[in-house]
């Protein structure tokens, strides 16, 4: 699958304001330590990432250009303004902090000093952007910085297949690379991308989790894939491709919280979509989350479904 074909299968765009990110909110995270962080994200609105991945589906709230200098803070101080207090901020812009095409190098003492207030701060990139400017950003923090880098999957043949324009060498050398300048890091992991059945789903998003572990990341964060971009609409149609099952997802978090290596994440995101009972659906997104808080594997919920 190329960019080109990838990106014939999008529909229209969202409309946005440069000057107004298209989504915050606050959630609860545990932090390394085991402490439980208030957490303040922020959705950030910018130009659509140059990569066209098969599963991706960012580019709908996203620019066409580079943002008007001085909208990324005016972004961020827009959103602190309506969030409660937290000690974790995440900034999510829909490809790469370090992309200067995305967030203007120029920006980044602004956003910096946006984050004085925060203890930890969360940025995401793809490895082609992993270099000196995350070591330059991070000297002007105070908060203790991550990168989440999209992992996706190990698959030998999928990975090539979603269009990442990305090794898993170079993963593991941007994590190296990171570690060795004391960053955290934190791995976004696919749960069943297209061309994989429900069970090759889960084998190789327990793979994936094995593999970043082994890299050195602190973090994983499972993502069931979800139609809705285009291109996997017309694979859904195809056969090649459908949404995992919440039980695939717990399976894949209690596997992942079970080797205590680091810690594991479901992204609980759209969850509703991927569960049509009704009796059990509230009650499983209820223990995906606190397994999330607590980093624990709790009682498996019954039902005659199979949700």
């Amino acid at each position: 699958m190329d960019g080109r074909w990838i990106r014939s299968m999008r529909g229209e765009k969202s409309p946005v304001d440069p000057y107004l990110p298209y989504g915050w909110f606050n959630e609860q995270e545990p932090g390394l330590s085991g402490e439980l962080n208030e957490v303040s994200a922020i959705l950030l609105t910018n130009r659509e990432c140059p990569y066209a991945c098969l599963m991706c589906d960012l580019w709908k709230h996203t620019t066409s250009e580079t943002v008007p200098a001085g909208a990324i803070p005016a972004q961020i101080s827009y959103a602190l303004e309506r969030l409660s207090p937290a000690s974790f901020l995440k900034l999510f812009n829909s490809g790469s902090f370090f992309d200067p095409r995305a967030i203007p190098v120029e920006e980044h003492a602004r956003i910096a000093a946006l984050a004085s207030d925060f203890d930890s701060l969360l940025v995401e990139s793809r490895t082609a952007f992993v270099g000196e400017l995350c070591l330059d950003f991070n000297r002007m923090l105070s908060a203790q910085l991550q990168v989440a880098i999209g992992l996706e999957t190990v698959h030998p043949e999928l990975l090539p297949r979603l269009n990442k324009g990305m090794s898993l060498d170079d993963f593991r050398k941007s994590v190296d690379f990171l570690k060795e300048n004391g960053i955290s890091t934190r791995a976004f992991i696919l749960l069943r991308p297209p061309f994989l059945s429900e069970e090759e789903g889960v084998e190789w998003a327990c793979r994936s989790i094995d593999y970043a572990f082994a890299c050195g990341v602190d973090v994983c964060s499972v993502i069931p894939v979800r139609s809705g971009n285009g291109a996997l609409d017309h694979l859904e149609t195809e056969g090649y491709f459908r949404q995992p099952s919440i039980p695939s997802l717990e399976q894949v978090l209690e596997y992942g919280i079970g080797l205590n290596k680091g810690l594991v994440f479901a992204d609980l995101w759209d969850l509703e979509r991927f569960s049509t009972c009704g009796n059990c659906k509230m009650s499983r997104q209820d223990r995906l989350q606190k397994m999330n808080l607590r980093q624990e594997i709790l009682p498996r919920i019954n039902c005659a479904c199979s949700a």
